[in-house]
């Protein structure tokens, strides 16, 4: 099964990062509070390219919005479908 998003909707598989204190120390995932606010850009939706050039592209590791998009898990994995303006930066 894919993840097509429509319009000016970008699919972001969510990506948990592994977290450590600064002295070492592995944080476990039961321990986290938050949902990750990154991830990988798996699709791109049409609208994204209407007027300009795109500043994202598939593969590209973005941040966005505490509270954007929608959350949907598809053959196990998780995406997030957010608005391409919820996207606030890329990472690399």
């Amino acid at each position: 099964m894919s993840v097509k998003p429509l319009g000016d909707r970008v699919a972001v598989k969510l990506v948990e990062r592994e977290e450590k204190t600064e002295g070492g120390i592995v944080i476990p995932d039961t321990a986290k509070k938050e949902k990750p606010q990154t991830g990988e850009v798996f699709e791109v939706g049409r609208g994204c390219y209407e007027d300009e050039e795109p500043e994202i592209a598939k593969g590209d590791m973005v941040v966005f919005d505490k509270f954007a998009g929608t959350e949907v898990t598809v053959d196990g994995t998780e995406f997030k479908i957010v608005n391409v303006e919820d996207i606030v930066a890329v990472i690399g």
